[in-house]
């Protein structure tokens, strides 16, 4: 059972709705029984930076893992650690934060919630709807918050008139990262449109080089496919299928168009197609296997945490038809109100994210950009700037990812992510199936929680 000590600070003792029973019992058994059967064993349970005994802790659930995403966890804790507090990290393996979901439900389940985790998307408003989250508004309200972020972030992380979560910064999804030296040695130049991305693959492979690199993992298959639509429809589009999760949409000849694009990606990618991190893709690129690769600007940080320059070794361009647009996932950290014993070092973190030198330096590394409206544009590399560039024209340009929890709640996600890649290994699953099933998904699922912009 959930302690009594988690109440609503401001609304006094939590009234738990039914939904909001159902929504933790669904996940009662089913994690716990992975917990104890050795998910949490693969976390990577460990103080960082820090020397001595601090006067205060603050332990924090995180799928960050990856080299690039490592120092980029290492510029918080520093910054952490200045002000004598230790951040004692719980970094959970897995892609697209699936196992660390898993873990936090479980240890919320029973009743040892860490002080801070990473949490993405639209769940804020589930996870504050029960009264679990510390409301940072003591620190919000007076630094200006509201008039500092975009206003997409800002309604992100404001739930029911509360801040419930710290933005650390915006990534872009829809890059076409690409390997300098290759394309420079073969005269090419980044693709613009389809036409052009089929030529330049061409000759990638009368070169003997992989076009385009990519794993079987179900998420990362999701990732390249929500690029596809954005590309094929446009932000609007984008929103009924993902968003408002419209029935109708998922018929649309523009789907179709998607779809079949997915499929046909697969003559560029390497053979046999496994299942693999997405740092191994991005090491394809780096080692110069393959040429290209579609993924988040968390590949920037990896690759520049090898070593690897910007528009030396590598650059990066949008995908060919989403120029214009922001295909986007915030980084977030939220806390957990307890017993309240450890609000003023929770506080102390969040004013420290949302400063301008942790901004900075956090997603100089991480690949991201500030989720400031003026942040420091002389820090940014060409793919940063062109990111910010994106994201600065306004919602009519974002499109909220829905692989990585920004467009609909748990449920839709899984159930589209499973379909698409169903599609995607199965050659004899046509469109027209996967496109009814999809409308079937979004007329059965819940449309509780969506992030309204």
């Amino acid at each position: 059972m959930i302690d009594k000590r988690y109440a609503n600070k401001r609304g006094g003792a939590k009234t738990w709705s039914a939904g909001s029973r159902k929504w933790l019992a669904s996940w009662a058994i089913g994690c716990l029984l992975q917990y104890s059967a050795g998910m949490a064993d693969a976390a990577v349970a460990t103080p960082v930076a820090g020397v001595g005994q601090p006067a205060a802790s603050l332990q924090v659930v995180h799928w960050w893992t990856s080299a690039g995403e490592r120092k980029s966890v290492d510029v918080l804790a520093g910054r952490l650690a200045e002000e004598n507090i230790q951040w004692r990290d719980l970094a959970i393996p897995g892609g697209a934060g699936l196992g660390a979901s898993k873990v936090l439900k479980s240890m919320v389940l029973a009743g040892k919630a860490p002080e801070a985790t990473q949490l993405n998307g639209i769940v804020f408003g589930e996870w504050a709807d029960l009264g679990l989250l510390l409301e940072l508004d003591d620190v919000a309200t007076p630094g200006g918050w509201q008039k500092l972020l975009f206003p997409t972030v800002w309604s992100l992380v404001h739930n029911r008139g509360h801040v419930v979560a710290a933005p650390l910064g915006i990534h872009r999804i829809n890059n076409l990262f690409y390997n300098k030296k290759i394309f420079d040695r073969l005269g090419l130049a980044a693709p613009r449109t389809w036409p052009e991305f089929e030529r330049v693959a061409e000759k990638l492979k009368q070169a003997g080089v992989t076009p385009l690199a990519q794993s079987s993992e179900a998420w990362q298959v999701a990732t390249l496919f929500e690029t596809l639509v954005l590309a094929e429809s446009g932000p609007v589009y984008y929103r009924s299928l993902f968003v408002d999760l419209n029935p109708a949409a998922f018929g649309d000849p523009r789907m179709t168009h998607a779809l079949k694009r997915l499929r046909s990606l697969k003559q560029w990618m390497p053979q046999p197609l496994r299942e693999r991190p997405w740092p191994e893709a991005t090491r394809q690129l780096a080692d110069g296997d393959a040429a290209m690769f579609v993924m988040g600007d968390w590949a920037k940080g990896e690759l520049l945490a090898w070593g690897l320059n910007t528009d030396q070794d590598f650059s990066c361009a949008a995908v060919p038809g989403t120029a214009d647009y922001h295909l986007y996932s915030v980084d977030t950290l939220a806390m957990f109100a307890g017993d309240y014993s450890h609000q003023p070092a929770q506080e102390k973190l969040a004013q420290l994210i949302m400063s301008q030198p942790v901004q900075s330096a956090y997603n100089q590394v991480k690949g991201a950009i500030p989720v400031w409206r003026a942040p420091d544009l002389s820090k940014m590399d060409s793919c940063a700037r062109a990111s910010w560039s994106a994201f600065s024209k306004g919602s009519a340009f974002q499109a909220p990812s829905l692989v990585h929890r920004m467009a609909a709640d748990e449920t839709a996600k899984d159930a589209i992510v499973a379909e698409v890649h169903h599609y995607f290994v199965d050659d004899k699953m046509s469109e027209s199936d996967i496109q009814r099933k999809l409308a079937s998904i979004a007329r059965s699922v819940s449309k509780t929680g969506k992030q309204e912009q």
